[in-house]
């Protein structure tokens, strides 16, 4: 059966490889990818899972594109979907984890990455016009979308800021009850496998965690590192902007402060160095795939003492740790949800939701071009403004695939 979705898998690896600037640029380049290159989902229906998945702690665009490959094959489908996607920036980052001493830092820091965040604009900008015209058409979505733009813009780093606004915006469109009345909805069994295993994988690795701590195992390091890594893929909402810090904290801030106060019982913690941590957190925003393989650098790095081996185990244990919990939530809760949209209250509030999911994405637009010369009337502010049309225009009226433009804004920062 797996035969019958290679071509799929193929445009997921290629999507992988040339997703960059992070999630809300990641669901652009899903709608040129699985909407109009090849119509796996409609864009109502990505419009919908993007916003369902923003509700859910996690990695959003990684469950995203897990439920793509639900949609098209079942579980089996979703979960090949989901390796292929998460395993390049993965590997890319555990390899990073061993080279990191080998080089030097700062000429990491190309500049064969510098016209990228103007080529996310352009895809972003791309996503919005497409799902203006779906989603923005009375006076109510129009009042959303001013909203959560404003909103989102403001408070783009905090974590709450965009399950707040869905909840937010599904509400608001359930004040009329006349265009969508109630009807009576049949009950159904829910199956509550994954949820259960969610739990008990949380329960048995917090307890393996601190007994492994108090006695001091021999094998402390990654059992901490997977119980670690495990509760921040599950409780982190914001997306990678808002794990790296927790990582940061988790893993170099707080073991510094320990082997200051007390250096014996802190001798066998994970500790990764400040400016290692830092140089990977910038390194991950300039590949592409998900944000949260920032977990497999930070497993390599936590375990490199230990051998290489262990490094790469350590490695493993950051993928598996940081994305199983998002998948485990999004195939639980998906299921439901579907269920749910039957009843006229939560179909209402799709109108809103939709509504909000086009403000978020025309914030982000905005939030990255802050950051951007645009302005500045020199040679890069010009080519900056050529990169975001162009991409805009081939993306809109032309077949050309995502992977060339990506490949022509590397080659420019190369040249240029």
């Amino acid at each position: 059966m797996m035969l019958r979705h290679i071509r799929f898998l193929k445009n997921v690896f290629l999507y992988s490889i040339t997703a960059f600037g992070g999630p809300q640029a990641h669901v652009a380049m899903m709608m040129k990818f699985f909407v109009d290159k090849t119509p796996y989902v409609t864009k109502e229906e990505l419009l919908e899972y993007n916003a369902f998945c923003n509700l859910l702690p996690g990695a959003s665009s990684t469950q995203t594109v897990t439920l793509i490959g639900y949609k098209r094959g079942g579980l089996s489908l979703a979960i090949a979907t989901l390796f292929v996607w998460i395993f390049p920036a993965c590997l890319l980052m555990g390899i990073f984890s061993f080279v990191l001493n080998r080089v030097d830092s700062h000429s990491l820091h190309k500049d064969i990455f510098k016209y990228i965040p103007a080529m996310a604009v352009g895809f972003l900008t791309y996503a919005a016009v497409k799902a203006f015209k779906i989603s923005i058409h009375n006076l109510i979505t129009w009042i959303i979308m001013l909203v959560c733009v404003a909103a989102t813009y403001i408070f783009f780093k905090s974590p709450w800021v965009f399950p707040a606004l869905i909840i937010f915006s599904g509400a608001a469109t359930n004040v009329s009850k006349k265009r969508i009345p109630e009807t009576e909805v049949s009950k159904k069994k829910v199956a509550w496998g994954n949820i259960w295993l969610f739990a008990l994988i949380f329960l048995l690795a917090g307890a393996f965690s601190e007994t492994a701590r108090k006695e001091n195992w021999s094998t402390r390091k990654p059992i901490n590192l997977f119980e670690n890594t495990y509760r921040m893929g599950s409780l982190v909402f914001g997306g990678g902007h808002v794990l790296m810090p927790m990582m940061y904290e988790q893993y170099s801030v707080r073991p510094e402060a320990r082997t200051a106060t007390d250096s014996t019982t802190a001798k066998n913690q994970i500790y990764i160095k400040k400016e290692d941590m830092v140089t990977g957190m910038g390194i991950v925003r300039a590949m592409p795939g998900p944000v949260f393989s920032i977990a497999s650098f930070a497993g390599g790095m936590a375990l490199k003492d230990k051998g290489a081996l262990w490094q790469i185990i350590g490695c493993v244990i950051g993928m598996v740790a940081i994305f199983l919990p998002s998948a485990l939530l999004v195939l639980f809760f998906f299921p439901v949800w579907n269920y749910l949209k039957k009843y006229a209250v939560v179909y209402r509030s799709l109108e809103g939701i939709n509504a909000a999911v086009v403000g978020i994405m025309i914030a982000s637009t905005l939030y990255i071009m802050k950051d951007i010369s645009f302005l500045q009337g020199n040679f890069t502010s010009l080519v900056n403004l050529v990169i975001v049309g162009v991409t805009f225009l081939l993306l809109k009226f032309t077949r050309i695939h995502s992977p060339f433009i990506v490949a022509c804004c590397l080659l420019v920062g190369y040249f240029l």
